[in-house]
């Protein structure tokens, strides 16, 4: 993105996170019908950092009722150009609040400032404007069948919506998830991530100060096994979108037969960054680097797997330990960090525990793969060579900065090893021969191909997978079509 934002760590939080923080039901803030809270940690220091409310399936229900009254009353019948200036209010919004989220963003998922500032936030702003541009504009067609009739189609909110949102990137797929559902005329209930619920609900008291209405956009935190259990069983949510792992995504389809919900999911990836022996190797690694150690590795799309030509292998293999180890690593508050934990000493603990495997597998650790502090879930950003297409660190995600590169004769053995895994979110290519990139984007069994480049999204654009990687498309207009529903309209003109 192109807009600057500004962050001074001095800022003071206008979020009171000394008392405990409460549901968001009906436009009111309210403690969960049990009573109970959890407590969420600063990933960074290990330290207790808010108190929230623990929703169950009870709060649920509140939810989802506040969101089918707003549904049915004033969001549905609202003009359509009113609801994007709403949209637009918010976003403005969220721009004079930058500093503040931000920090909450940071503090709450161990993300680096600058990181934030580069992508997190403007792609959430751009987000909303964008969608809040579409609110009326979305319309149906005349289509012409006979003489004696009308015929038109029109297209209509699908209802209520669950959102589900992950932990690695709150804020930017939340809004990715929050906005065309909103422009459509939906009403929604939100379940944040357990560890990352801070800026759902700062941002959506914001939504509430730009002039959104009661009930239309709900939050209910708490764990993912009782309150996402909870939306996705609930009879009277018409849709689910939903970002996390294969597991869970399995769980929900099962679930939302139930009434028949619309689902679309966001899953796992295990891309592919494929570098043949004629492209610009020193912009290969680099883009290679920044593709599977940016955010620590928690990216669904991370090229945690580098394929490379065999002429080439030894000098990416070098230049890429070369990068990991001049990342630095430390407080993300800090605008100088460009590393910092991961999210949670669980997943600490799962990504050491694939720096074993690959040693076990016989794949060599060049650099990385260690707890890097005393306190905080830091890791050193891990470079595995002599990894082979079969072993456990080359097909199953690890969500972490671990990298394996992958040695390949020519483009049929680059392409049968990047297609070899059960996900297909996206792969990169890079090489000078015009044919051979096209070829491969062609090929390359993935929802998004980049050719020499890597990593880059944008809102206009369609997002998402097939097998393990998801099910359906977020962004663009596929994200209009995720929460409307198509009607046709015969009328007789021969009364």
């Amino acid at each position: 993105m192109s807009i600057a934002y500004e962050y001074e760590r001095s800022s003071a939080l206008s979020s009171d996170l000394t008392k405990p923080l409460q549901l968001l039901i009906g436009g009111r803030h309210v403690p969960s019908v049990s009573g109970r809270t959890f407590t969420t940690l600063n990933p960074a220091t290990e330290q207790p950092l808010a108190t929230i409310a623990e929703g169950n399936a009870e709060d649920v229900d509140l939810a989802v009722a506040a969101a089918r009254r707003a549904f049915e009353g004033p969001w549905r019948t609202m003009r359509a150009a009113e609801r994007g200036a709403i949209l637009l209010k918010w976003a403005q919004l969220l721009r004079d609040r930058s500093a503040e989220i931000v920090e909450l963003e940071s503090l709450d998922a161990g993300k680096p400032v600058s990181a934030i500032l580069r992508q997190d936030l403007p792609a959430a702003i751009d987000t909303l404007t964008y969608y809040a541009g579409w609110a009326d504009k979305i319309s149906g067609e005349v289509v012409s069948t006979r003489d004696d009739a009308l015929t038109y189609t029109v297209r209509e909110p699908v209802g209520v919506v669950a959102a589900i949102v992950p932990w690695n990137f709150p804020l930017m797929i939340g809004m990715w998830k929050l906005a065309p559902a909103l422009a459509c005329g939906c009403t929604v209930v939100m379940k944040p991530a357990e560890l990352t619920s801070l800026s759902a609900l700062r941002i959506a008291e914001l939504a509430l100060e730009a002039g959104l209405p009661p009930g239309v956009l709900n939050i209910v935190t708490g764990p993912g096994r009782i309150v996402g259990e909870a939306l996705v069983n609930h009879p009277d949510v018409d849709k689910v979108t939903f970002t996390g792992s294969p597991g869970v995504g399995r769980g929900i389809m099962k679930a939302a037969a139930g009434n028949f919900k619309r689902v679309s999911l966001e899953l796992g990836g295990k891309s592919a960054n494929i570098i043949f022996d004629d492209a610009n190797i020193e912009a290969a690694a680099k883009a290679a680097a920044s593709g599977i150690f940016f955010n620590a590795g928690q990216v669904c799309s991370a090229g945690s797997r580098v394929l490379v030509q065999e002429r080439a292998y030894d000098e990416v293999v070098e230049r890429l330990t070369a990068r990991a180890r001049a990342l630095r690593i430390g407080d993300p508050l800090d605008r100088a960090t460009s590393l910092g934990p991961v999210i949670s000493e669980r997943q600490m603990k799962t990504i050491l525990d694939y720096v074993d495997i690959g040693r076990r597998e016989g794949a060599t650790l060049v650099t990385g793969g260690e707890r890097a502090a005393a306190r905080g879930y830091f890791i050193s950003p891990a470079v595995f060579a002599g990894v082979t297409h079969e072993m456990r660190i080359s097909q199953e995600e690890i969500f972490g900065p671990v990298v394996s590169v992958i040695k390949f004769k020519d483009e049929a053995d680059a392409l049968r090893m990047a297609n070899g895994t059960a996900y297909s979110l996206a792969a990169g290519v890079w090489s000078r021969d015009l044919g051979r990139v096209q070829r491969f984007a062609k090929r390359l069994r993935a929802g998004t191909v980049w050719i020499n480049t890597y990593g880059y999204t944008d809102v206009r654009l369609p997002w998402g997978g097939d097998r393990d990687s998801g099910l359906g498309r977020e962004h663009g207009t596929a994200a209009l079509d995720n929460f409307t529903e198509p009607k046709a309209v015969w009328m007789n003109l021969a009364v």
